[in-house]
């Protein structure tokens, strides 16, 4: 049987990938050398093992890394081997042979479907358990000082029930002010207002301090006191910790439920997370359009050579890591939908990759 891929297609897709992969590995071993020598000093404390630092935190980190700069790394990968073919003539060969344009792009969007494809199987299921450890990790001996900041704190935990906390102190799991209200359309049926609430771990509980409840049917109204009461409600700790946290340990699965359940609450946080859920697959896209433009720059051959190509690459990519940046603050405000937002970057570099191959070499 006639092989699908042609002797071209092989030797272009050997040196992207190969390229890739390179790159790959001599910025990874840089940003872990910076990386150790940033948090030399946690390493060094005595409760921290080497086998936690290598198998928790670094083995979780390195497919975290790679896969957060794919796109750009597939971009500066096709730039750099591509640069190197034109500088020898081989474009321009591999043109006057009777290869369009066209079919020479063929290995290209090969290597980027490999390369987009298993970032979007790393996004939606590896990383995010990978996540759980590495932030565990950093939560542990690290990055351990977060404090919840967050005032009038307004739940929905069940459909008609509201919940609200003047503060909370997510260090000692402490809510202050609470109340509990129950409703029926506009009908208030139950209240229950409290001095404090405290999360007590042993019983996965929350404990309800110096409380009054309200019964009210009609015009009747039941008054209920008493210093303390165990309850459990559709709220968590884990709620009032990083939203950041939160979304990166998840997969998509989990959190297309959470966004839900979060809607369901009104949580604050919710364009942050459906931010995260549209990213995870518009990132991996992206790697179609910087290989596209990544060929288009690099395929000419030029007086500056492969430094001119890395250059206009390199200042390409950053204005797409800025347009991206710029378009997820709209949506994290409100001001856009998520899938607008991050999609947008993705648009308009598409139609610039349009427009950079109808001027590529033919």
């Amino acid at each position: 049987m006639k092989s699908l891929l042609t002797t071209l297609d092989k030797y272009i897709l050997k040196k992207f990938l190969g390229t890739f992969f390179l790159s790959i590995l001599l910025i990874v071993l840089v940003v872990i050398v910076f990386d150790i020598s940033e948090k030399i000093e946690d390493f060094l404390k005595p409760d921290i093992t080497i086998h936690e630092i290598i198998f928790d935190y670094y083995i979780n980190f390195i497919p975290y890394f790679v896969n957060l700069f794919s796109p750009l790394f597939t971009f500066i990968a096709v730039i750099f081997f591509t640069s190197r073919m034109a500088a020898r003539t081989e474009i321009v060969a591999i043109l006057c042979s009777g290869v369009s344009f066209n079919r020479l792009l063929r290995p290209y969007l090969i290597g980027a479907t490999i390369i987009a494809f298993t970032s979007l199987f790393l996004n939606m299921h590896v990383i995010p358990k990978a996540n759980k450890a590495r932030l565990g990790f950093m939560l542990k001996y690290i990055d351990n000082h977060f404090i919840y900041s967050g005032r009038d704190i307004h739940r929905q935990v069940a459909p008609g029930v509201f919940v609200y906390m003047e503060s909370y102190n997510n260090e000692a799991n402490i809510g202050t002010k609470f109340t509990i209200e129950k409703l029926n359309g506009r009908t208030l049926l139950y209240k229950l207002s409290a001095r404090e609430i405290r999360w007590d771990s042993i019983k996965s509980r929350w404990s309800i301090i110096d409380y009054s409840k309200r019964y009210i049917n009609g015009k009747k109204e039941i008054l209920v006191k008493g210093a303390k009461i165990d309850t459990t409600l559709n709220l968590n700790p884990k709620d009032f910790s990083r939203a950041e946290n939160r979304m990166e340990s998840m997969t998509s699965s989990e959190l297309n439920s959470f966004i839900e359940n979060e809607k369901m609450k009104g949580s604050n946080d919710v364009p942050l997370y459906e931010i995260e859920k549209n990213k995870r697959i518009a990132f991996p896209f992206a790697t179609f359009i910087l290989t596209l433009i990544g060929v288009s720059v690099s395929s000419r051959k030029t007086r500056g050579g492969m430094g001119r190509h890395l250059g206009v690459g390199l200042a390409l990519s950053f204005i797409f890591i800025f347009f991206m940046q710029w378009f997820t603050s709209y949506a994290a405000s409100g001001v856009l939908p998520a899938y607008i937002a991050v999609w947008i970057p993705n648009a308009v570099f598409a139609v610039i990759a349009i427009l950079m191959l109808r001027k590529a070499p033919k």
